[in-house]
């Protein structure tokens, strides 16, 4: 059985799911959500899909998660792979994820959003320099602990990896800048020089040039 994943392109969430799916080698789809339509803030889709109007939203047979962690737990599950090789391995990976859900990509999604989907008069200069101090606190550290390792947990590709690199292809700018960081720019490159990645725009339907 095929797994589906609701998803749209721009979603940085979203592609941790759809990553981890297409590096897992289980059989799975992308179905475009709307999002900028509308449709996840809809009756239907937060009555049938998700009560919490996001995505990623996964289904497998009788199976329906929310929340990437979740879905790529769910993956490491059914794959045996990204999940660490013991339980001192598992219980890093989730530190990583965790820290990346609360310091990374919640900084870094809604930064990247407010500077490149709302207009100029709009964006919030004062939030987005906030935020921006925010994510450069999470980069020092992240780009620190890469200094001496290949991978964020063990010696592999681990949901770390998967979740840490979440935002962090996207070419809309919000603060990052890949050469500041040349400990993460190389955790970068190892990583989509593995088989079967893709960056955001090329895994999920859905881009900025779609609507103009």
């Amino acid at each position: 059985m095929t797994i589906k994943l609701y998803c749209f392109g721009e979603s940085g969430n979203a592609y941790k799911a759809a990553l981890a799916l297409e590096l897992s080698g289980l059989a799975w789809e992308p179905v475009k959500v709307d999002f900028f339509g509308g449709e996840t803030r809809t009756t239907d889709y937060r009555s049938k899909m998700n009560a919490m109007g996001e995505v990623p939203v996964m289904v497998d047979g009788d199976v329906t998660l929310t929340q990437s962690g979740v879905i790529q737990d769910y993956i490491s599950e059914k794959s045996g792979k990204f999940g660490g090789k013991n339980a001192s391995e598992r219980r890093e990976i989730l530190r990583w994820v965790l820290w990346d859900n609360h310091k990374l990509s919640s900084m870094a999604g809604m930064t990247r959003f407010l500077m490149n989907f709302l207009p100029a008069d709009k964006q919030p200069k004062e939030v987005i320099g906030f935020n921006q101090g925010r994510l450069k606190a999470a980069f020092d550290l992240l780009d620190s602990h890469l200094e001496d390792r290949e991978w964020i947990v063990g010696d592999s590709i681990t949901n770390a990896d998967l979740s840490c690199c979440g935002y962090l292809y996207y070419p809309e700018p919000f603060g990052f800048e890949r050469s500041a960081y040349p400990h993460i720019d190389a955790w970068l490159d190892r990583l989509s020089r593995t088989e079967g990645w893709k960056s955001p725009y090329d895994l999920m339907p859905g881009s900025p040039a779609d609507r103009g």
